[in-house]
């Protein structure tokens, strides 16, 4: 089997973490596999209001440095970071793969893309000290699980509540620049979660039918098919090189 290099990036209230059972079986299949903390998520210490869209795809770029073919997956928030990363260094990317993610449009952002979300429940339970100064914002405790992973086994609950931690808000509101002459010639694929709270299947749907992709596969998963059905998730993720 042909060494494939996955770097993955994580979503929104997210870090490195959420990749520990696909990690291992991307490894099983003889694939290198690379992850990071984005700065101000995980364990990284940046602090919040030093966050930026900018900062989130350099960083993804120190990861990568000059290694090429790389199939770059994105979750959730994350899906901005990787198509910021093509319009980058295309050359240097075999794929993209948004797994229940976001899919912008040149000149959208995060937050134009989230109003047309008309299930998720992340608006019921999202909390912000200052909203008129974009400071951090977290979901409520009681709302941690609901939102991202009903479907998880306990333990991987219990982690996603425990590594919650405030979300930098103003790169959620920056706009992303595309070009088809960088970004658009990358090939695109699109893991869609059904049973999302997060980014519902309803607004994934809606990206979808905006912006194309090559192929398209689903689950029957929560925000968090990394934990409740890693089997499956890298299942697709073998397929979307193949």
């Amino acid at each position: 089997m042909a060494n494939h290099t996955y770097v993955l990036v994580h979503g929104s209230w997210m870090g490195k973490f959420c990749w520990v059972e696909v990690v291992p079986r991307l490894e099983t299949l003889e694939s290198t596999v690379l992850t990071l903390d984005l700065p101000a998520h995980g364990d990284d210490p940046t602090p919040a209001e030093n966050a930026s869209l900018d900062g989130y795809r350099d960083a993804v770029l120190n990861v990568i440095g000059d290694r090429h073919n790389i199939i770059l997956v994105g979750h959730s928030m994350a899906g901005m970071v990787i198509s910021a990363v093509a319009e980058a260094i295309p050359a240097q990317i075999r794929s993209l793969v948004y797994l229940c993610a976001y899919l912008p449009q040149n000149g959208e952002n995060l937050y134009q893309l989230s109003s047309e979300d008309q299930e998720s429940l992340v608006g019921t339970y999202w909390r912000q000290e200052h909203p008129e100064s974009y400071s951090p914002a977290w979901v409520a405790p009681e709302g941690v699980v609901k939102v991202f992973g009903a479907d998880c086994p306990p333990q991987y609950q219990e982690l996603i509540l425990q590594k919650h931690r405030p979300e930098p808000v103003p790169p959620l509101a920056t706009p992303i620049a595309l070009t088809a002459a960088r970004y658009g010639t990358v090939p695109r694929f699109y893991i869609e979660t059904l049973e999302d709270r997060t980014v519902s299947h309803q607004l994934q749907t809606l990206m979808l039918s905006r912006a194309g992709v090559q192929k398209r596969f689903q689950l029957s998963s929560s925000h968090c098919p990394f934990f409740s059905v890693p089997d499956q998730l890298v299942a697709h993720l073998t397929e979307s090189v193949e």
